[in-house]
C-alpha cells in the first residue's frame, strides 16, 4: 500500500453515512432552534420599553443620536435624566459637508431614536438617515413646521427651504414640540415628565425671543445690516427686522468667487456698513479679503466678532447651548452695530 492509500479515509458503508447524516440533521435542528430562541429574546428585550435596552445602554435609558448641537440640546432639555443623547457635529463643524464616518454609522445604529435638523441641512448624510429610517425613529425636527413661514430657496443641493430655522426662536419651538412628542411616543409610560419638561423649555424659549428683539431694537434701524460670510441667518433677519446680506448663499457647498467678493465689497462702501461678521464654523479669510478691499476704496470695516451659524460654541460654555448661543449672537451683533 503506497502513502497515498495510507491517508486516503477509510470508506463509510451506505447505511453507517445515513445514520451520521440523520444524527447530524438532528443536532443541526437543536442548535437552530436554540438560536433562533436565542435570537427572539434577544429582539423581545431590545424592543420592550420602546427601544430603552439599547448596546451600551444599562441603565434603561432611551439612546439618542442628534446630528447637530441645536438638533441634541433640544433633546437634553426636553429629555432630561430619561435619555442618553450623543451628538455627531461638535463645535465649528459645518453640516452642510459634514461625511459620516464609520464610527458614526455606529452611533447611528446604536441609537433607539434619531433627531436630525432636516430640510437638507445635513447634506449628503440624509440619505443614510432616510435609508435608517426603515430600522428605527428617525426624525427630521423640521417635519411639522408650517411650510408657509419657511423661507423658500431653489438652491442646489439645499432644496425647496432654508434650513437655518433655529435661528427664529418662534419656528424653533415647533422643534421642540417635535421632539417633545417622538419621546411620549416612544417612551408613553413618561409622557407625563416629557410634557412638563417641554413646556419649561418653551416656556424659556419665549424669554430668548423677547431677549433677541429687545437687543436688535436697541441698535438704531438704519444700522440694522448683518454681513455674515454664509447665507445662513434669513430666519433670524425675518423674525427681528435685520437685513441679512451673506457671501455664499444658503448652502456652504457652494462656491463664491470674485464676482462675488467684489459685489459684497462694493455693498459695504455704498451703505457704509461699519462691521461684518464672521462665523465659527466657517474660515475667517473670505471675510478678510472683503474689509481689505473695502480698505483700498477708503472705507474701513472691522469684524464686529464671531457668531455661531451652523454649529454651537464647546460643550461646557454658555454657547454650547442653544439658547446661550442665540443670546451671544444677539449680543455680539448688537454691540457691534449699535
Amino acid at each position: 500500500m503506497n502513502r497515498q492509500e495510507q491517508d486516503k479515509p477509510a470508506a463509510v458503508p451506505h447505511m453507517a453515512r445515513t445514520d451520521i447524516q440523520r444524527k447530524w440533521q438532528s443536532q443541526t435542528k437543536t442548535v437552530g432552534l436554540t438560536l433562533l430562541l436565542a435570537l427572539l429574546v434577544g429582539l423581545l428585550a431590545g424592543c420592550s420599553g420602546s427601544g430603552l435596552a439599547q448596546e451600551g445602554n444599562t441603565e434603561g435609558k432611551l439612546s439618542i443620536t442628534a446630528t447637530t448641537g441645536m438638533v441634541a440640546d433640544a433633546a437634553r432639555e426636553i429629555g432630561g435624566e430619561r435619555v442618553e443623547v450623543t451628538t455627531l457635529m461638535g463645535p465649528g463643524v459645518d453640516p452642510h459637508l459634514f461625511k459620516a464616518s464609520q464610527g458614526d454609522i455606529r452611533k447611528l445604529d446604536r441609537a433607539a431614536i434619531i433627531f436630525y435638523g432636516g430640510l437638507h441641512l445635513e447634506g449628503n448624510m440624509t440619505r443614510i438617515l432616510e435609508k435608517m429610517a426603515a430600522q428605527k425613529p428617525v426624525i427630521a425636527v423640521t417635519d411639522k413646521m408650517p411650510r408657509e413661514q419657511l423661507i423658500g430657496t431653489g438652491e442646489g443641493e439645499s432644496g425647496e427651504y432654508d434650513p437655518h430655522v433655529w435661528f427664529d426662536v418662534n419656528l424653533w419651538k415647533h422643534a421642540a414640540e417635535q421632539v417633545r412628542d417622538t419621546l411620549i411616543q416612544e417612551d408613553p409610560d413618561h409622557a407625563g415628565q416629557y410634557r412638563e419638561q417641554a413646556e419649561r423649555y418653551l416656556e424659556e424659549l419665549e424669554k430668548l425671543h423677547q431677549y433677541v428683539q429687545q437687543r436688535m431694537n436697541d441698535i438704531p434701524e438704519e444700522d440694522r445690516v448683518l454681513v455674515t460670510a454664509h447665507d445662513a441667518f434669513g430666519y433670524f433677519g425675518r423674525a427681528y427686522g435685520v437685513e441679512v446680506v451673506g457671501l455664499q448663499g444658503i448652502s456652504t457647498a457652494a462656491e463664491f468667487g470674485a464676482r462675488d467678493v467684489s459685489t459684497l465689497r462694493d455693498y459695504l462702501v455704498e451703505r457704509e456698513i461699519k462691521a461684518v461678521f464672521v462665523e465659527s464654523s466657517l474660515p475667517a479669510r473670505s471675510m478678510q479679503a472683503i474689509i481689505a478691499g473695502a480698505a483700498q476704496r477708503g472705507h474701513e470695516v472691522v469684524i464686529g466678532g464671531e457668531l455661531f451659524s451652523d454649529a454651537m460654541g464647546e460643550p461646557g460654555t454658555e454657547e454650547g447651548t442653544y439658547i446661550g448661543m442665540v443670546k451671544h449672537n444677539a449680543d455680539t451683533i448688537a454691540e457691534a452695530l449699535q
